[in-house]
């Protein structure tokens, strides 16, 4: 297991060795410099917003549609506020049937239509199933890293958390929904082959993100057009540009497998690392995203590191949204994990240094005792499965159903309603996130998920006492026997 303080005291370094956030590597020529980044910030997905437009005109979204109380605390609108309302309706229809129905009658629509449905010369269909069989086999450790590392750690890129808190979708009030629905793209995608393939429910569900994405885009231009000082283009970049698209494939794919994963214990082999980034560099290409970056697991790498170096620098709002995320899980079911058992995932993953900038608060020993024992459970149950084909194949298909159920089925997770992804948290000037209130936890005796990470270090340990045990009586056996 990698603990994610501990350097390395063997590892080579040369005059290309960067470290960044308890995080260490060589920087190649496949990592993307500060000019080619800024680049990337300033080109986005523009056959999508040009579809967009179409589809507005095709079907006006309701001009009396209000967008939904965002934020923690929502002010009235006010003065010329009310009027700037009106001159930005809000579309809050389904795009993508509306793309299936009108793709024939409009030239842009029919290539954005073309596009997504038509099937990249470097996609084997056969190496995306086994990519998605990745997800379940890590299934623990794969939605323990996407939520306190790719999601809450992912917070510390300032410029990004800017346009996230101006859709308001990371309040207390709505970050759990939001990470439900967010899991539920995840589930879909990686389902079954037919899923992502044209059609399918991951495969619709991409595109109605990537429509999702540009009218986030043009909804935060039309209102920094007119107050500048809404948002800063200039120094942030297009909202939701490729650089942001790329960041989130790459936390999706590669942050897991070289970070999430080693430091729980867990270490994929070199076709699992291939399969997986092959199968986000697919759902990379349905949401509009450049997918060069992805075309090998060493340049899914590369980006990682590249982002980490270059882009994490937590700000104030940073430390909102990630102190709202934690706040939005603290005693929730199925897990009902306590505020100190959250925060100690997120600081076993992303290290006490970039969590000290996050602003969570330290926690005791005890709890990252826990998190030594939620990490041996995990390697004990992943590679158990992992050496017999037979149970890795139950075990897949059991997650598949587990995942689904608590994630959409669930009364304390959709309800069973999946997500459209519709417009709901649409940006407006005053909808900026702010801290939420730390809400009341009521009391539990023992915590499901705190009591499962103490049995099994409990027993780990126990396993090790009568190991060393058995060793003194067999060497004193032969010492007494021999000598």
């Amino acid at each position: 297991m990698a603990l994610p303080f501990l350097r390395n005291p063997f590892r080579k370094r040369t005059e290309n060795t960067r470290r960044c956030w308890g995080y260490e590597f060589e920087w190649t020529t496949h990592h993307i410099t500060i000019e080619q980044s800024e680049k990337l910030k300033q080109s986005y997905d523009v056959l999508a917003e040009e579809c967009l437009n179409r589809l507005n005109v095709i079907s006006p979204p309701e001009k009396d549609a209000l967008p939904r109380s965002n934020s923690q605390q929502a002010t009235p609108l006010k003065g010329a506020d009310v009027e700037k309302k009106e001159e930005h309706p809000l579309p809050q229809r389904d795009l993508y049937t509306l793309l299936k129905e009108h793709h024939s009658t409009d030239p842009k629509l029919s290539q954005l239509w073309e596009e997504v449905n038509t099937i990249p010369h470097w996609v084997d269909w056969a190496q995306i199933e086994r990519g998605q069989d990745v997800f379940y086999r890590y299934g623990g450790p794969a939605l323990t890293g996407l939520t306190y590392q790719s999601l809450l750690g992912g917070m510390g890129a300032a410029r990004v958390v800017e346009t996230l808190a101006r859709t308001g979708g990371f309040s207390t009030k709505v970050a759990r929904r939001r990470l439900f629905e967010t899991t539920q793209h995840i589930l879909q995608c990686t389902k079954s082959l037919e899923s992502l393939q044209p059609g399918g429910a991951g495969h619709v569900s991409s595109i109605r993100v990537r429509l999702l994405h540009a009218a986030v885009r043009q909804r935060i231009i039309k209102l920094a057009a007119q107050r500048p000082s809404y948002y800063n283009i200039v120094e942030w970049g297009i909202p939701v540009n490729d650089m942001d698209q790329i960041a989130t494939i790459g936390t999706f794919c590669a942050t897991l497998i070289w970070i999430s994963f080693p430091r729980q214990g867990i270490f994929l082999r070199e076709r699992e690392k291939e399969d997986y980034v092959a199968l986000w560099r697919y759902i990379g290409y349905l949401l509009g995203t450049p997918t060069e970056h992805f075309k090998t697991a060493a340049k899914a790498k590369a980006v990682m590191e590249s982002l980490l170096f270059n882009e994490v620098h937590p700000s104030d709002m940073s430390k909102v949204l990630a102190n709202n995320i934690i706040h939005a899980l603290e005693g929730q079911p199925p897990t009902y994990a306590s505020p100190d058992m959250l925060i100690a995932s997120a600081r076993w993953l992303n290290g006490n240094d970039l969590a000290d900038s996050l602003g969570l608060p330290r926690v005791s020993w005890y709890y990252w005792a826990l998190m030594t024992g939620q990490c041996l459970f995990f390697v004990t149950l992943c590679y158990s499965y992992r050496i017999i084909p037979h149970f890795d194949r139950q075990h897949i298909a059991r997650l598949k159903k587990i995942f689904y159920a608590v994630t959409v089925e669930a009364k304390w997770g959709l309800a069973g309603i999946e997500t459209n992804f519709d417009f709901k948290f649409v940006p407006e000037y005053h909808t900026i996130t702010d801290m939420g209130k730390i809400h009341e936890i009521k009391p539990r005796k023992w915590r499901s998920v705190e009591r499962r990470n103490l049995k099994a270090l409990v027993m780990f340990l126990g396993v090790m006492g009568i190991g060393a045990w058995a060793s003194i009586k067999i060497v004193s056996f032969v010492v007494d026997t021999f000598w």
